[in-house]
């Protein structure tokens, strides 16, 4: 049962070091994504645009610049990886005067600003010369004592620029395998100097820094600190420890709040956990933080939903929430749910696709729900001047959203479905337990649509005569993509299926299992993974040299550590060269030895989609204007389909 929103605390005033803020809502560190606030002035505009809509909408607090504190490396190392940079953002020229404007656009809506201090990820330091994670190994360098120090006043500089540019405050990030948490954890420090040992040693570097920060920024300035709540791996420390670090912190007297996370890098869990856990997961752990302290506890962690978040608050596991991906899906979120209008609310699918297309594939970022996000800069979509009739033929992701874009536009919309439902292969997808916010979506979508009067078809097939005889002006094919058989010979036997089919119970597999993955995002990990769930004894099967090549660290550590627990196997490098009954011959896609896989009683599929562009070949030249769009045009993700019917809205 969804928690009550109208009426929680969650929008109940309350004080914050120096900050009265209006609202429980934060919004940690993400919108450099949209857009560098220290890169051109275009990308200043739209970093700065994104987050003045969300304080108008109603965000009592943004910590919205994220920046790396100055390194201290030898001239001429170059440092690799998340953070590589020597120069700190701090020490920009232009950092006041961008950062001055963050701040003044924050301010005359109403909210307060904050900065983020950062040393994460591709710095060549460490305490003790240990790996930060299992999944990197590239040996850092120990710090010297030296060395420390000029670490510790790169810190302080950094919070003073913070507080001359207007902001209200600092948070330091010691989390996330940042320096400060390499030296908190017994993991990673090994030191036998007053840096290291026990407790107190360990806490010395984070405490020297707390210290020398509010030299520099006095008493009127709100300092924070973000902090893994349990490190959750081995030789990292746990809930008890993370509770006498905030103690510490407190004793300390220098911070003004905790900020209470968890998570890591490779991603099992990741600090931005995806869909595969649930809304608020750890939330819990923060109650235990909020009963030990007296400061303020904030807590961040797939925060999804105004209700999750609601309850929070209203339950005592936290003072204030903090809410990232929840607001690009969207932006009016606090207002949309202060006002009692939360089914209007566009919610987030938690598939981490706004990072993976940045970080992975170095693409503009773009979320999967909200189109219109990182866009804030730009006009929105103006009132068609001539209103036109138009078909939509789809409703999958592309054509659900294309048809609300029209009807917002004024234009007269219908949209055709086959099927009985709507969704394409959002609806296939949502049949996996970790993909139950796809059917929100789409159960947004369809009352977004009725809201907007489009005149939505189900168990409508789009022929071209039936197209044609309709007498539409303007036809959008959206029909998406059927599934991919590649040409392996023994595919077409009785015994290999399609995971979709499989997943809508069309199909059946057996209990021995060998998926075919041929498609290089979550389609293959998803199947694995709702065969696992039936109890079954799975196998994967990819050509490529990694898993998922497309899939971030922020999500293929869930899936894969869900997989390897069911005992399911994974093999790379491995083309599927042949099928026959209990037997499966498979080839290294780069040296050509020959493997067997034996036992299996089912093979099944998942090779992605082929667009199913028929109707489209079918109706050129026979409507005044066509278009085409979505898997129907080329098989790809929910964030391309959406992005394509955005600016296709902008063109009819």
């Amino acid at each position: 049962m969804s928690h009550q929103v109208q009426g929680s605390l969650l929008f109940q005033p309350i004080r914050i070091g120096t900050m009265e803020l209006r609202n429980r809502i934060m919004l940690p560190p993400h919108g450099r994504l949209t857009g560098d606030l220290f890169g051109s002035e275009r990308q200043a505009q739209a970093n700065i645009a994104y987050w003045r809509q969300r304080a108008e909408s109603g965000a009592a607090w943004i910590c919205g610049i994220n920046g790396f504190v100055g390194n201290v490396a030898i001239p001429g190392f170059e440092p690799t990886g998340l953070g590589a940079t020597m120069r700190g953002v701090f020490r920009l020229p232009r950092f006041r005067e961008r950062a001055a404007r963050y701040a003044e656009a924050i301010h005359a809506a109403g909210a307060y600003a904050a900065a983020q201090l950062i040393m994460q990820g591709g710095m060549p330091h460490s305490p003790s010369g240990l790996l930060a994670n299992y999944t990197n190994n590239q040996v850092p360098h120990v710090l010297t004592p030296d060395e420390i120090a000029l670490f510790v006043d790169e810190y302080a500089f950094s919070a003073g620029e913070v507080k001359a540019a207007g902001l209200d405050g600092v948070e330091l990030h010691a989390n996330h395998e940042d320096l400060l948490q390499l030296f908190l954890s017994p993991a990673t420090n090994h030191r036998e100097d007053e840096y290291g040992g026990d407790h107190s040693g360990r806490m010395r570097l984070l405490l020297d820094v707390l210290r020398r920060i509010r030299q520099e920024v006095g008493p009127d300035f709100t300092v924070g600190v973000r902090l893994n709540m349990d490190e959750l791996f081995e030789g990292g420390y746990d809930l008890d420890e993370g509770l006498a670090i905030a103690t510490s912190l407190q004793a300390g007297g220098t911070i003004d709040y905790l900020h209470c996370v968890v998570g890591n890098n490779w991603g099992a869990p990741s600090y931005i956990q995806p869909h595969n856990y649930a809304v608020a997961q750890w939330s819990d752990l923060a109650r235990r933080f909020r009963e030990t302290l007296d400061l303020p506890v904030v807590y961040t962690g797939r925060v999804a939903t105004a209700a999750a978040a609601a309850r929070i608050v209203d339950e005592g596991h936290a003072d204030v929430v903090g809410m990232a991906r929840a607001m690009f899906a969207d932006g009016d979120l606090i207002a949309k749910a202060r006002d009692g209008r939360a089914s209007e609310i566009r919610p987030c699918i938690g598939t981490n696709d706004c990072l993976h297309r940045v970080v992975v594939e170095g693409m503009r970022f773009g979320c999967s729900v909200n189109p219109r996000t990182g866009r804030e800069s730009e006009p929105p979509l103006p009132r068609a001047e001539s209103p036109k009739r138009v078909l939509v033929a789809g409703a999958g992701p592309a054509g659900l959203e294309l048809a609300g874009l029209l009807a917002e536009r004024g234009h007269q919309v219908a949209l055709w479905e086959r099927e009985r439902e709507v969704g394409g292969q959002m609806r296939v997808a949502a049949k996996a337990a970790e993909n139950a916010a796809y059917a929100d979506f789409l159960s947004f979508q369809e009352r977004r649509l009725a809201g907007l009067g489009v005149d939505v078809r189900l168990d409508r097939a789009a022929t071209a005569d039936a197209v044609v005889d309709a007498g539409f002006a303007v036809v959008a094919v959206a029909t998406g993509a059927r599934a991919r058989r590649p040409a392996i010979p023994g595919a077409d036997q009785p015994f290999v299926v399609e995971g979709r089919e499989v997943m809508l119970g069309w199909a059946q597999a057996g209990q021995k299992v060998l998926v075919v993955a041929m498609e290089d995002h979550m389609q293959p990990l998803t199947i694995a993974g709702y065969l696992t769930d039936l109890g079954k004894d799975v196998t994967v099967l990819y050509p490529t040299p990694s898993i998922a090549p497309l899939v971030g660290k922020y999500s293929i550590g869930a899936a894969l550590a869900k997989l390897t627990a069911a005992g399911a196997r994974i093999e790379v490098m491995q083309r599927v060269a042949g099928i026959e009954p209990g037997r499966v011959v498979s080839r290294n896609v780069f040296s050509g030895t020959s493997h067997e896989h034996i036992g299996y009683d089912s093979v099944v599929l998942a090779c992605g989609g082929e667009a199913e562009s028929s109707l489209y070949t079918a109706l050129r030249d026979r409507v005044p204007e066509l278009h085409i769009l979505g898997d129907a045009y080329a098989p790809r993700r929910i964030s391309f389909a959406t992005r394509q019917a955005y600016e296709l809205a902008h063109r009819i």
